[in-house]
């Protein structure tokens, strides 16, 4: 069996801070996008918990988005108060949550930031999300994600 990646013992830890005892899958091709994700897991595009970073008039945020949703930026940067939603680069990824693009977790964030979490999640009765890599993801109920991450749930998806 290969070592535990420091990231995902992160997340794990930080899940259990929250009370959730998370198991995670490991795939040595990757899970880098959220039909990967899917494929490899056997489960709807759905259930694929995309976390995506985006700055708000220059706050950082975080929103889980469903696999198969598209993010509205305009929905975004209304539902955390501000007028402007960009897009952050790979490096601002990793320096605020300390994962990297493809494995940033809903867990262990090396920065508090507000969440955002679309409502088409909360219709399965379970969900993936990555575990801080590419290769790693656990499974978590739609009402524990919301619960352990303090996230608002709006809608967020482009019509």
């Amino acid at each position: 069996m290969a070592a535990q990646h420091p990231n995902v013992g992160r997340v794990l830890a930080a899940a259990a801070e929250h009370g959730l005892d998370l198991q995670t899958r490991s795939f040595p091709d990757g899970t880098k996008t959220a039909l990967e994700a899917a494929n490899a897991i056997g489960v709807d595009v759905g259930q694929i918990v995309k976390s995506l970073i985006f700055a708000v008039d220059g706050e950082v945020v975080l929103a889980y988005v469903s696999g198969s949703n598209l993010l509205d930026e305009k929905q975004l940067a209304a539902a955390a108060g501000g007028m402007k939603c960009s897009r952050v680069d790979a490096d601002t990824v990793r320096s605020v949550t300390g994962f990297p693009i493809g494995g940033v977790s809903p867990f262990g964030s090396s920065t508090p930031l507000r969440v955002f979490i679309d409502p088409d999640l909360l219709q399965y009765d379970e969900v993936w999300a990555a575990a801080g890599t590419w290769h790693d993801v656990f499974s978590i109920a739609p009402a524990d994600l919301v619960r352990a991450s303090g996230g608002t749930v709006v809608d967020l998806k482009r019509g």
